[in-house]
C-alpha cells in the first residue's frame, strides 16, 4: 500500500472552498466588503489569458475580483471571468490546478496552493470562448504548509 496523499487531499478540499465561494459570487455577487486576490500560474497549460498578460507575467500573476468583473462562470475544474485591462474587457480561463493563492483581505482569510501541471483529463476548455485578444499593454514557499494563525483575528 502506498499510503494516503494527504497533501493532495487537503489541497482538493481547499480548492472546493474556493469553488464554492466563487459559485456563490457568480449567483449573488460579492457581499459587503468581500473581494478576492487570486494568484495563479500563467504558464499552466490549461490557463487561457490574453497574450499581452502572458508576456508581462510569464509565470504568475494576481488578479482582483472586486468592482469590475463580468461573466464569472464557475465549473468543476476551472473558472472563467472577464476583467478590464486598460478599458478593454478580456476573458481569462483559470484552472484550479493553476492556483497559488486565494485571499479575501476583507476578513483576513488566505489559502496557498501548490499548482499541479499534471492535472490529467479535465473539462477546462482548450480555447478562449470570447476572442478579445489585444496587443495593448497594461500596467517561496513550497506551498505545502498552510497556516491560518496569521490571518485569525486575536
Amino acid at each position: 500500500m502506498n499510503g494516503f496523499k494527504y497533501d493532495e487531499l487537503v489541497q482538493q478540499a481547499l480548492i472546493s472552498v474556493v469553488r464554492d465561494v466563487l459559485k456563490d459570487v457568480s449567483k449573488n455577487g460579492l457581499p459587503g466588503n468581500h473581494h478576492f486576490y487570486i494568484r495563479f500560474r500563467t504558464d499552466h497549460p490549461k490557463t487561457k489569458i490574453p497574450k499581452f498578460l502572458k508576456e508581462r507575467h510569464p509565470e504568475e500573476v494576481m488578479i482582483v475580483i472586486q468592482y469590475q468583473y463580468w461573466n464569472l462562470d464557475v465549473r468543476e475544474k476551472y473558472f472563467s471571468v472577464d476583467l478590464s485591462f486598460n478599458g478593454v474587457r478580456e476573458n481569462l480561463i483559470i484552472p484550479y490546478s493553476a492556483l497559488t493563492a486565494f485571499v479575501d483581505p476583507s476578513v483576513k482569510f488566505a489559502l496557498q496552493f501548490t499548482p499541479s501541471f499534471n492535472d490529467g483529463d479535465d473539462d477546462t476548455p482548450s480555447f478562449r470562448p470570447k476572442d478579445n485578444t489585444s496587443d495593448e499593454k497594461s500596467s517561496d514557499d513550497d506551498g505545502k504548509i498552510i497556516s491560518f494563525d496569521s490571518f485569525r483575528k486575536k
